[in-house]
């Protein structure tokens, strides 16, 4: 299964990675340089429903969503346009992105931004802090309790909010453990790949009323937004649907429109 493929990839990589810059050399270069969690505040002060728009060259199960990728000017479109933060792709292998693209976003936009990545590892968390990111994914169903815990640790630390996401009811059962203050429900299976809004209004109902519910994937239309606001989320991730137009900032605003003169 590809994300079976990716983790063990991901692994590879982390290997390499520790061996070229070992973890106390990267926390030297990191130093005191903290977040200030200002990912959760930005999805907590909208209103409507908040928009975090995703930068992403391709997928697995999509190939190439975007062939004039320039994630800067898509960042600054989104930025004009009404996101309410930024959700950039960071693996390189699988979906063409790059922690250098994170980096060269975050020097250009002051909206929040999530690092989206398949994170397994402490080092990956420093890597995010020191790239500038504002908030991490971690993916239920490739981590243990104890490792989200481990990991959610160290970003609290170092002033970083963490997305902890869910597809089904085992994912679930252990992100409730660590009562979270931000919960995504993935609508696509990411070993199947098949995307279904059905599953936020499956699992919506188990989170607490405090915890910032994110639905992500398979969100096209603003029909798609009221459909998983229904079902209990306060903020939408949204890529696809968004890089493949030919200008991502018109599209986020037609997929808003709506929502402006309902607040």
């Amino acid at each position: 299964m590809i994300l079976d493929k990716i983790v063990r990839e991901k692994k590879k990589e982390l290997l390499r990675l520790k061996k070229k810059t070992p973890l106390p050399l990267l926390k030297k270069a990191l130093g005191k340089k903290k977040g200030r969690h200002v990912f959760y505040k930005a999805l907590g002060r909208k209103q409507d429903i908040a928009v975090i728009s995703e930068i992403k060259r391709r997928s697995p199960s999509k190939g190439i969503l975007r062939k004039n990728f320039d994630p800067i000017a898509i960042a600054r479109e989104f930025e004009d346009s009404g996101a309410t933060a930024l959700s950039v792709l960071t693996d390189e292998k699988f979906f063409g992105g790059s922690l250098e693209i994170l980096r060269k976003v975050r020097a250009e936009v002051s909206l929040p931004i999530l690092r989206k990545d398949f994170i397994l590892d402490e080092y990956q968390v420093y890597e995010a802090a020191f790239a500038g990111a504002d908030a991490i994914l971690l993916i239920a169903a490739i981590l243990t309790v104890s490792e989200m815990r481990k990991l959610s640790g160290v970003a609290d630390r170092l002033g970083l909010d963490v997305l902890f996401e869910v597809h089904d009811l085992k994912d679930l059962k252990k992100v409730l453990l660590l009562k979270p203050k931000i919960a995504g429900i993935n609508n696509r299976d990411l070993r199947t790949f098949h995307v279904d809004l059905a599953a936020t209004e499956k699992l919506g109902a188990y989170f607490s009323p405090k915890t910032i519910l994110v639905s992500e994937s398979g969100i096209f239309t603003r029909e798609d937004i009221d459909r998983v606001k229904r079902a209990g989320a306060r903020a939408v991730l949204v890529g696809e649907s968004l890089m493949k137009q030919p200008s991502p900032g018109k599209a986020l605003q037609k997929l808003m429109g709506k929502s402006r003169g309902s607040r």
